[in-house]
């Protein structure tokens, strides 16, 4: 992985400072349901949520390596501010996506938030102009604090051809219920959102070709350096959430364990127990090798952008099958250090508990859970298809 540019570096940094404030605010975060205002205020002024805006829109234009990184470091400081500000940042390079007047509309600030229900549970109608779009979108992560969101929904044609589409609506447009209460990623909001017969004009709704970022009408189709295949681009935005919080729990483990006792025998410092040593080389090594996986496929994603080309079907179903192996690996060597904790760990203002909540939460997610990855990459490797679309 190339080092970072200036920019991000800068980003990087003072995200590293918040990182004790965002842990700090982990319990409050949770008992919200949502992310503490001081922890946005703090990501917004270091600049994360400029990360993937188009420079000529004032924004920081950041390849996937560099947003990764950023987003690794945001998660070792706190799980739900890590998870929400990868559905902000990856959803704002969707908005880059579409026509050159849905951008400008939504980058006018620089800065953006926006959020997306990518399961198509909406149905769009045709009208004069656009789509009314009816619907309801659960797990909709980070919708409380985003300005637009991206809503899926069918549309049903004249010819009875049935076709999946993306609108692009501004939050103020839909309802938010107040329905998300989680065992982990407490603080993402990833509350039910639901659109009541919004108008969205023609400009602000795209069809599945934005999966292979070929969408037209648009100022940036053609150029090199950011035209990721989106499913590998979210896949490779959300690994980086696991992985941080894997470090941070090895990092709180091992700033605990020291001179800690082992009770009910004669070991007076748990560092001494052979076995603690290999849960921690094997916890590391875990984590080490999901940090290894990843640079390679965010190397053949950024060398294939800059040459303004698509992944393969074998790249892809590579990135698809190395994440949901890193959600595998990082899920392990959370648990692994959490089965060698003592009692103490299971109290709430024990950051760590909230680490092992997080992750074995977020694990659960249906495009990352390594099962159904791990198949699609298999198959593939078998010489057969996918067996799926979401590669």
């Amino acid at each position: 992985m190339s080092p970072l540019g200036t920019e991000a570096q800068q980003v990087l940094e003072a995200v590293r400072e918040a990182v004790p404030t965002l842990r700090r605010n982990g319990m409050e975060t949770e008992n919200r349901r949502w992310l503490v205002d001081e922890n946005i205020e703090l990501l917004e002024k270091a600049g994360v949520f400029r990360a993937a805006v188009p420079e000529r829109f004032g924004g920081l234009d950041l390849p996937v390596a560099d947003q990764a990184e950023i987003l690794d470091t945001i998660s070792r400081g706190c799980a739900s501010m890590g998870w929400v500000s990868m559905v902000w940042i990856s959803s704002a390079w969707i908005a880059s996506l579409y026509p050159d007047r849905a951008q400008e509309e939504v980058f006018a600030g620089g800065s953006v938030r926006v959020s997306g229900g990518f399961t198509p549970s909406g149905t769009m109608t045709p009208v004069d102009g656009g789509y009314r779009l009816n619907g309801s979108w659960r797990f909709n992560t980070g919708v409380p604090g985003a300005q637009w969101n991206i809503h899926a929904a069918m549309v049903e044609h004249p010819d009875g051809r049935h076709e999946e589409l993306f609108a692009l609506v501004p939050t103020e447009d839909i309802t938010i219920a107040d329905d998300w209460d989680a065992f982990g990623a407490s603080g993402t909001g990833s509350a039910t959102s639901t659109a009541k017969d919004v108008f969205v004009p023609a400009h602000r709704v795209v069809d599945a070709s934005v999966y292979d970022a070929a969408t037209g009408d648009r100022w940036n189709a053609e150029v090199k350096g950011r035209n990721y295949s989106l499913l590998s681009y979210i896949l490779a935005t959300c690994a980086p959430v696991y992985m941080g919080i894997a470090r941070s729990a090895l990092a709180l483990f091992t700033e605990r364990v020291a001179g800690k006792a082992i009770t009910y025998t004669n070991w007076t410092d748990q560092r001494e127990h052979p076995h603690t040593q290999i849960t921690v080389a094997r916890a590391a090594n875990r984590i080490a090798a999901c940090d290894a996986l990843s640079r390679d496929w965010l190397r053949v994603m950024q060398e294939r952008a800059d040459r303004g080309e698509q992944l393969t079907v074998e790249e892809k179903a590579t990135v698809r099958g190395q994440v949901g192996y890193v959600v595998e690996a990082a899920k392990e060597a959370v648990q692994m250090l959490f089965d060698i904790s003592s009692a103490s760990t299971i109290m709430r203002g024990n950051h760590f508990q909230r680490a092992f909540r997080d992750i074995s939460a977020l694990s659960l997610h249906g495009l990352l859970t390594p099962t159904s990855s791990l198949e699609a990459h298999g198959r593939v490797l078998l010489g057969l298809e996918p067996g799926t679309d979401y590669i």
